[in-house]
């Protein structure tokens, strides 16, 4: 069987796209764990963080409807980064070009992304932030950390110093913690500047990537938040940067990045 796919990239968060909109025939019932662990695979298939499946949307008012499914072949609720990967998508390729937004939806609701000159906005939703910081032990150190949910979940760990921060060794400890039944996206965040931080992200179910786009948001929220920063705020993250602005709690959060088409094929793995 071959299989359609457009490679992205959204600040190094690398991305699979498989159309399945307006088709005679659907291939998402090839869109299995083992399947995705197949085209995620970096030798043997495609290589991605994520794989994002558009289909026909199951509701009303939406342009699409986005399935994400991880590196590890699992599911996520949400992408951040996806969402303007497939914004740019439906723009210049989908049955609707040159809208200037598109409605997608997603486990975690209907996302707003608005397709502008220079970069593409993603409205985000509200964010549920936890009233309280909670501690966790891992591998002999103490961390304090704030829950931040986006549809999906994320533990974020304000930290002084990132450089000693060994993400590899910790971040699968936090994501498979008791603490978290469903696992948990991890960010470890300093602060460079009054309206900059700099994050170290474990995204569950991809492990470390060079950039998670709700994981940059719940950094920013908890920054925003303590007071350490103000809005809007530049996440710096090891695949670049991405813009972050929020009006505060009851207020959707904004993120605002570019992404970019690397290249289209067809998949000929056994499916």
């Amino acid at each position: 069987m071959a299989l359609p796919f457009i490679k992205m990239q959204a600040t190094g968060n690398d991305l699979v796209i498989i159309d399945d909109l307006a088709k005679p025939v659907t291939t998402f019932h090839t869109a299995t764990p083992e399947v995705a662990r197949k085209i995620c695979d970096r030798r043997f298939g495609i290589g991605a963080d994520q794989i994002l499946w558009l289909r026909e949307p199951s509701k009303n008012g939406a342009d699409a409807e986005m399935v994400i499914l991880n590196s590890d072949g699992s599911t996520a609720e949400m992408c951040g980064n996806g969402l303007r990967a497939v914004g740019i998508y439906l723009h210049r390729h989908g049955t609707k070009p040159y809208q200037p937004t598109y409605s997608i939806q997603t486990e975690a609701g209907l996302q707003l992304v608005e397709v502008r000159s220079t970069d593409v906005a993603v409205h985000m939703g509200v964010p549920d932030v936890s009233k309280n910081v909670e501690k966790i032990s891992v591998l002999g150190k103490n961390f304090g950390f704030t829950r931040v949910t986006f549809g999906n979940p994320h533990a974020v760990i304000m930290v002084d110093d990132l450089s000693q921060i060994d993400l590899l060794e910790l971040g699968p400890k936090i994501e498979t913690d008791p603490l978290f039944p469903k696992k948990t996206n991890v960010e470890f965040v300093q602060v460079l500047g009054p309206h900059k931080i700099e994050a170290k992200i474990w995204e569950r179910g991809a492990g470390a990537t060079l950039a998670c786009g709700s994981g940059a948001c719940a950094a920013a929220v908890i920054a925003l938040i303590s007071g350490r920063v103000k809005s809007p705020v530049d996440v710096v993250l090891p695949g670049g940067t991405l813009s972050i602005s929020w009006e505060g709690q009851g207020k959707p959060v904004i993120k605002a990045g570019t992404a970019q088409e690397v290249f289209r094929g067809e998949l000929m793995i056994d499916l």
